[in-house]
């Protein structure tokens, strides 16, 4: 397909929603990945689909839309990729007095709520720490096997007609004027009117080629996961810190506790967050401090092996909020990306924007938050 209607840059989770949800608007799409399937931030993510970890305000409304769009696009895809309401729990160990007023604001914008008493978090959390006695539970909170997903996604993009070009680097974005004709890449040129940037952490880098610019750069965070074990772990289970973590501008290192189990058997331990550019190497002394807060929180884990530990880079912006629509200055060239942590869990509502605006349709939300144009005003 050299000619298609639309061109996905980006095989991940938001890359692939975006194919699919072009494709079920009629659009012929081609999806073009310098790697393969989930080879960059999706394959290193968790899974997670949250609404307990989003501020009031604009992101929060993407968040409850596309936590119900994972659950329609699973029924649309037919295909399997672990999706579970399986619902969070942040809990708070000392003064709970932030976390009360963040779920009251939370619950005001439509977000399910149960504050939960000592007894109320030993029944949700049968192995918690049992000096824990305040938290606030979140049923809407659910997660997929987001590498499953993405896969079960583009398999059926390509069934309705599109199609997927691997190892293809992207070496140029064409252009006529001021608006995008085409790509280049090392498995052949591809023309199109219609570009989608959704290249995660490497989105700044398809913006320059194109003549733009994103202020999109990496935060790095480790995950620890366990060798199968017994069902310890019920629920997402988080330190209300976390939120506060996600939140920051701080470059430095920060890590806040986040424990959950998997279908098979794996419990999942993080969170870290950092600003070191593409700095790859494993930092045991981070790992430590991971295990320690998990035990912490949950004193059974001490006796859980660890199996391995990974790392991935979050597409970081300025104000935390991701990229969203057409480009400031180039036509024709639209973003998805900076969408930090929650890429998976606002994948589907950024594919919906994104669609909604390319064929003239009215879409759930004002999506101006997330425009392009607040940081080309700046001149970033």
């Amino acid at each position: 397909m050299h000619n298609p209607d639309a061109i996905v840059i980006g095989a991940g989770i938001v890359g692939a929603c975006s194919a699919l949800s072009l494709t079920n608007a009629g659009l012929r799409v081609l999806v073009i990945d310098r790697g393969s399937v989930s080879s960059g931030t999706t394959g290193a993510g968790e899974g997670n689909i949250l609404v307990s970890d989003k501020n009031p305000g604009p992101e929060l409304v993407l968040g409850l839309r596309s936590r119900d769009l994972w659950f329609e696009l699973q029924e649309d895809v037919g295909d399997s990729f672990e999706l579970e309401a399986k619902g969070g729990l942040v809990v708070a160990r000392a003064d709970d007095s932030q976390l009360m007023a963040l779920a009251n604001v939370q619950e005001q914008q439509g977000v399910a709520i149960l504050k939960a008493d000592h007894a109320q978090l030993h029944q949700l959390e049968p192995y918690l720490h049992p000096d824990i006695s305040s938290g606030v539970f979140y049923p809407q909170d659910s997660q997929c096997q987001p590498m499953l997903a993405a896969a079960h996604i583009l398999r059926a993009v390509i069934k309705r007609g599109g199609s997927f070009v691997s190892q293809a680097q992207v070496t140029k974005i064409q252009t006529s004027g001021s608006r995008v004709t085409g790509v280049e890449t090392t498995q052949g040129n591809f023309s199109s009117p219609i570009i989608i940037n959704a290249t995660g952490t490497w989105a700044g880098e398809i913006a320059r080629l194109a003549g733009s610019s994103l202020p999109i750069s990496p935060r790095r965070g480790f995950i620890l996961v366990t060798e199968p074990a017994p069902q310890y772990i019920f629920h997402k289970v988080y330190d209300s810190d976390y939120v506060a973590n996600v939140a920051s501008s701080d470059a430095d290192l920060q890590t806040s506790t986040v424990v959950e189990g998997t279908r098979s058997g794996t419990i999942l331990i993080g969170a870290s967050r950092e600003r070191v550019g593409f700095d790859g190497e494993m930092n045991y002394a981070i790992l430590r401090t991971l295990a320690a807060q998990a035990t912490s929180l949950f004193p059974v884990l001490r006796d859980v092996q660890l199996l391995r530990a990974y790392r991935g880079f979050r597409p970081y912006t300025p104000d935390h909020l991701p990229v969203i629509g057409e480009d400031a200055h180039i036509g024709g060239l639209w973003h998805s990306a900076g969408h930090e942590g929650a890429g998976i869990g606002l994948a589907p509502g950024s594919a919906s924007l994104i669609t909604d605006a390319i064929i003239g349709r009215d879409s759930f939300m004002d999506y101006s938050p997330f425009s392009h144009a607040r940081f080309a005003k700046v001149g970033v």
